[in-house]
């Protein structure tokens, strides 16, 4: 949000213990745990709830208050909830959307621009993978949690990125799993995405990969492109290495990380080279709030994609137990 000060300022942050912020404290920005007075704040028009949990019930506050929510991942339990928070800003003529930043990740622009290049031909198929190694993780959970974890905290991101990019699919399967067994979190899903165009798009994952597969793979009547490695937004911020003119490199890839493009060109030459990664902006979703905000344009992420969404991590978590 910081990169768009000509559009946004931050006024206040609220936590429900402000001893449990790490970040450096930005300078001339309220920190307070009086919830009340955040909501009662008649010069704040728009709150982000970025809590792990209660997004719902949040979500709720902040427009009976009359204010603009923008609304952490997967954006709620269930679609009923969300369609509760939709209807609720529909009726007083306020925004609420689900945060997906991660359309505006670096390797999923780049795979977009490879796509729409038309040097792979008529696409055919696409996989999608988010792996992580959290055995430690897994370990520690000793019960099921239809919303605990990896169906609902990682499935969101990629679902999102091709229902966004790709639509609605015309059909589809899931297979969502517990590789370490019943009563443990759900730590494997493998959904396939059909379109009647022949596209067949794949998006798995798993808490158990120690070594992870290709962030993304297309293929082509004329070719194939891999990008092995994912966006470094998250793991600059992690860090705490931000975006600021003080590091002009934020989130940008380096030569060895970049995705091979490999086809056949019009002269019917095998071709193989690297494709340098289009720059990754998570700020460009504030510009999208901007615009709707301000300039009534349509939401960036559509309350029908959040609702078809949750109605796809509830049928695939019912696998589980």
């Amino acid at each position: 949000i910081l990169r768009r000060n000509d559009k946004f300022t931050i006024k206040t942050i609220w936590a429900r213990n402000l001893n449990h912020i790490k970040w450096e404290r930005i300078p001339n920005v309220n920190y307070t745990d009086d919830l009340e007075s955040m909501l009662n704040d008649e010069k704040i028009e728009l709150i982000v709830v970025s809590t792990p949990v209660m997004h719902y019930e949040y979500a709720l506050m902040a427009l009976e208050h009359g204010k603009h929510v923008l609304v952490e991942k997967p954006f709620a339990n269930t679609s009923e909830e969300a369609k509760e928070i939709f209807d609720l800003a529909s009726q007083k003529g306020l925004m609420a959307m689900c945060i997906q930043n991660r359309r505006f990740d670096s390797d999923f622009l780049t795979t977009q621009k490879v796509i729409e290049s038309g040097k792979l031909g008529d696409i055919y198929e696409v996989e999608m993978h988010y792996d992580n190694f959290r055995k430690v993780d897994v370990d520690a959970t000793d019960h099921f949690d239809s919303y605990l974890r990896f169906l609902y905290g990682h499935a969101c991101h990629t679902l999102d990125q091709a229902l966004s990019y790709f639509g609605k699919p015309d059909d589809y399967h899931m297979e969502v799993k517990q590789i370490m067994g019943k009563g443990r979190m759900n730590d494997y899903f493998d959904i396939d995405f059909y379109y009647d165009n022949a596209l067949k798009v794949t998006i798995a994952s798993s808490y158990m990969r120690i070594k992870t597969r290709s962030r993304f793979t297309v293929y082509g009547t004329k070719g194939m492109f891999v990008k092995v490695t994912e966006d470094r937004q998250e793991a600059d911020l992690k860090r705490f290495y931000m975006p600021t003119p003080e590091h002009p490199d934020f989130g940008m890839d380096r030569e060895e990380h970049y995705g091979t493009i490999t086809y056949y060109n019009e002269h019917n030459e095998y071709v193989e080279e690297k494709v340098p990664t289009v720059t990754g902006d998570y700020s460009r979703m504030y510009d999208a709030i901007f615009e709707t905000i301000r300039n009534h344009k349509p939401q960036l992420v559509t309350p029908e994609q959040t609702l078809l969404q949750l109605k796809l991590l509830e049928e695939g978590i019912k696998q589980c137990s």
